[in-house]
């Protein structure tokens, strides 16, 4: 909300001068902030399937058209506001891009968000399992007049993809991208997360941020390769998922994190068992750590070597 009671910053997207409709549809407007190590939806979306349309079929993309509806207007590819923004048969345009949004994919652990609007021009997001207030409510200095469910969301962005693909094509990609979320929340960061809260309870690091080299790699595992993970999931970028993403939460967990664990209680009283006792209680009971305390199995090596020689042959 700006000085004046006005919503928003106009001129982020619609630059000065010509405050052109077009230019706000184009990727590259968006690649002004979202790019980089930590929220790289600008290389992920060029590296999709949607990104490789849009930029082969950008003269068909129809950007200057007055009507910018998805599957009406074009075709061709979607840009970000066309998932985030503009209108579909069923949706009027919103200024408002995280609407569309069920999980969030920016902090250490997603969690899918309930959305309150209040009279007084605010909106607050909930966690999943947070008790939502009725509309009418008082709620943080304004009355409710809004909410939208984590379901309902994700329901407002399916419509945007169904005005070009099938519902079945669309609850695959979603089937997809709440695997990874789930993969990385609970494999990686809610036992790591849960082992960090105690290891500062104890007293094996302080209570200060980023005094200790453990927690720079806990924050660049879930601020960095753990956001290219899910936000790679999230927009279809094979690349930025896994290599970027998904296989760096694993490198930096086995070889990094916990080593740095290891040393942090050496370092403070020597008790080895104690680390031993924190990989025991946080790690162990998740099936995908298995290998990391009892070895791949000669089952698991022959399954991978079976893999490799039906594609690849003898």
């Amino acid at each position: 909300i700006n000085p004046d009671g006005s919503l928003g910053s106009c001129s982020a997207c619609h630059t000065r001068h010509r405050f052109s409709s077009a230019q706000a549809r184009q990727p590259e407007t968006c690649g002004k902030c979202h790019l980089g190590p930590d929220h790289p939806q600008k290389e992920i979306y060029e590296e999709s399937k949607h990104g490789i349309a849009y930029r082969a079929h950008v003269d068909e993309m129809n950007l200057k058209s007055k009507k910018w509806v998805a599957g009406v207007h074009y075709s061709a590819a979607p840009t970000c506001s066309t998932c985030h923004m503009s209108a579909t048969q069923n949706q009027e345009i919103t200024h408002d891009v995280g609407e569309r949004i069920s999980w969030t994919l920016r902090p250490a652990i997603s969690v899918k968000l309930n959305m309150v609007r209040t009279d007084n021009k605010k909106e607050y997001d909930l966690p999943e399992g947070t008790a939502l207030p009725k509309v009418g409510d008082e709620f943080r200095g304004g009355k409710v007049t809004e909410i939208l469910t984590w379901d309902k969301r994700r329901k407002n962005m399916q419509d945007v993809c169904t005005a070009c693909h099938t519902s079945r094509t669309v609850a695959g990609h979603y089937k997809q991208f709440d695997d990874v979320v789930e993969l990385y929340n609970e494999k990686f960061a809610k036992p790591i997360a849960a082992a960090m809260k105690e290891l500062q309870e104890k007293g094996y690091i302080t209570a200060a941020p980023f005094d200790e080299k453990i927690e720079w790699t806990w924050w660049e595992i879930w601020h960095h390769e753990g956001r290219r993970a899910r936000h790679g999931a999230a927009m279809s970028g094979p690349d930025y998922t896994w290599w970027h993403g998904i296989y760096d939460v694993a490198q930096h967990t086995y070889f990094k994190w916990i080593p740095e664990m290891r040393e942090a209680v050496r370092k403070k009283d020597g008790n080895e068992q104690y680390a031993d006792q924190i990989l025991e209680k946080y790690f162990k009971p998740i099936e995908g750590h298995d290998w990391f305390f009892n070895g791949i199995s000669k089952e698991a090596i022959e399954k991978v070597r079976q893999g490799y020689e039906e594609r690849y042959g003898k």
